[in-house]
């Protein structure tokens, strides 16, 4: 009977931590699908990426750069 009463206290601790770990997940998710990472910027923000050319590289300088890189 002692047995069978540690294995019933095990489960329901395993049980808990797994329900408390599953809900604390489904928040964090939650609380990050509102996040907008893509907003614009406000106040004086500076575009960070300007192409010197206009023209879009061409492949072999794109491969390049990948290689050199490590893109």
């Amino acid at each position: 009977m002692k047995i069978l009463w540690q294995m019933f206290k095990v489960f329901i601790l395993f049980t808990g931590c797994t329900t408390l770990f599953y809900y604390g997940m489904i928040w964090i998710n939650q609380e990050y699908e509102n996040y907008h990472r893509y907003e614009e910027p406000e106040g004086s923000a500076v575009k960070v990426y300007q192409s010197l050319n206009e023209d879009p590289p061409n492949w072999v300088d794109r491969l390049l750069l990948f290689y050199l890189d490590g893109e």
